[in-house]
């Protein structure tokens, strides 16, 4: 009884281990922008790197005569500009993690008939990573110039990896990364969504060898 016990635990499979990638606009495509926002006024003041709820409609004019327009997901500021079905899987799969912020869209001529646009922000901030199991550089930040001065700061670059503790992750997907928050971080439950719904212009970049 007890060997047939042994090997029924010795059966049961392992539970699937995560897997996270860095996530971003895809700044191999190049070209210059053909979108801006006519009101940066809007927009709060460098030193607040988040994007808060409150933020007014963002005002923006497209025009192709200047560059490409946008697709699914762009850099704006140390945020994104994305299209409405960018905002439907991100919303569907980790709701919690973003701030959405509208986008007005106008043309130099005639009037905008393409999908709805949106300022969005990753929020939620997470200290996950296992330094012991990491390879980056740690450092304090000792420019007194920087708004970071005195604190810890992360820099990953090519030949890093990023190892992180599930625990402090819990059911997140997607987050950025506490002492580098110009870091997002996700699961592949997210970027299979963002491929499945066959969005353009994201790269995921594997976290455990950079």
């Amino acid at each position: 009884m007890g060997d047939e016990k042994s090997a029924s635990i010795a059966k049961r499979p392992r539970a699937r281990k995560r897997r996270y990638y860095e996530m971003g606009p895809d700044y191999s495509v190049g070209g210059a922008p053909g979108y801006w926002l006519e009101d940066r006024s809007i927009l709060p003041p460098y030193e607040v790197f988040r994007l808060p709820a409150s933020t007014p409609r963002a005002p923006f004019v497209f025009d192709k005569s200047v560059g490409s327009l946008p697709y699914d997901l762009e850099p704006y500021y140390g945020w994104w500009l994305i299209s409405d079905r960018t905002k439907a899987v991100l919303e569907r799969v980790d709701p919690e993690a973003f701030v959405f912020v509208p986008c007005d869209v106008r043309l130099p001529h005639g009037r905008y008939h393409g999908p709805d646009y949106w300022l969005c922000d990753v929020v939620r901030i997470l200290d996950a990573l296992d330094e012991s199991q990491s390879r980056l550089s740690i450092r304090i930040e000792n420019d007194v110039r920087s708004l970071n001065f005195g604190k810890k700061v992360y820099m990953a670059m090519p030949g890093s990896k990023l190892i992180f503790k599930e625990a402090e992750i819990g059911k997140a997907h997607i987050f950025r990364m506490a002492h580098s928050e110009a870091d997002v971080i996700c699961d592949e439950d997210l970027k299979d969504a963002c491929k499945s719904a066959g969005l353009k212009r994201i790269q995921f970049s594997d976290a455990s060898k950079l």
